[in-house]
């Protein structure tokens, strides 16, 4: 794999090229700034930018006065590769936090190691229903210890309006969700994203999380697309690097008001 000519696609394809992640969202382009505007449940940010040193302070104002103007908490998604190079202090010093950085991960969906099968007493299950969707979201509070009403909104909207956009699979112990993930596909590009990956704490370290990556991207490949995508946090990095992942960058997400 070329990492630097598959992180410029990226850039182009799935971050300045953007599509709205769902039917009540909005993809805006404003001077150097690409955003998303969506509802109070969905996503609002900003996706990338192409900023120098003499306006990205002028930029980082503007987009303050629009989404607090809408009454709406933001993320700056920053990548390591974003210039200026000291855009991240600059968003510290408008007011935002910085959360944990993760690694973006990127692997070619047809060439990943050997399926892995889920453990004996295993299975997984597509969630395509309202109740798969809350057998995703109670893996998410257990497995992360957050409040999933976001995610079963998020969830809910796009496999309405967008299914073949959107794949989430749940692994059942018996009929216990003990571990979830899903993949969201974007049209018109090579890429899939994968995202929430997450396992309740008495059933990690058995390799269900490595069989949940393998079947998704089995479906992206079965789907068409080439590469699959992660923001991979330390837990999750090595193993997937071991499936076959290659490191190109890093992001952080940075958030205003939430």
């Amino acid at each position: 794999m070329d990492h630097t000519a598959v992180l410029a696609l990226y850039d182009r394809d799935v971050r300045e090229h953007a599509r709205p992640d769902g039917s009540g969202a909005r993809v805006e382009r404003v001077g150097a700034v690409v955003r998303q505007v969506a509802d109070a449940q969905g996503w609002n940010g900003v996706l990338w930018s192409d900023v120098d040193e003499a306006g990205a302070d002028r930029a980082i104002r503007d987009q303050i006065a629009h989404f607090t103007g809408l009454g709406r908490d933001f993320e700056w998604k920053l990548y390591g590769h974003d210039r200026p190079a000291d855009l991240g202090a600059r968003l510290t010093a408008a007011g935002f936090r910085a959360e944990p950085e993760e690694t973006l991960l990127v692997a070619e969906a047809g060439r990943l190691g050997p399926d892995a099968e889920p453990p004996t007493g295993i299975r997984l299950v597509e969630a395509c229903d309202a109740a798969g969707v809350d057998l995703v979201v109670d893996v998410h509070e257990k497995a992360f210890g957050t409040d999933g009403t976001r995610l079963r909104h998020r969830l809910l909207a796009r496999l309405a309006a967008d299914p073949d956009t959107v794949v989430a699979v749940v692994a059942l112990a018996g009929a216990e969700p003990v571990s979830a993930a899903r993949m969201e596909l974007v049209p018109g590009t090579p890429f899939a994203g994968l995202w929430g990956g997450g396992t309740v704490e008495a059933w990690r370290g058995r390799g269900i999380y490595r069989a949940l990556v393998a079947h998704r991207a089995r479906v992206a490949a079965a789907h068409g697309y080439r590469y699959l995508q992660v923001d991979a946090s330390p837990m999750s990095r090595p193993i997937l690097e071991r499936l076959g992942f290659h490191a190109l960058s890093t992001t952080t997400p940075y958030l205003y008001g939430a």
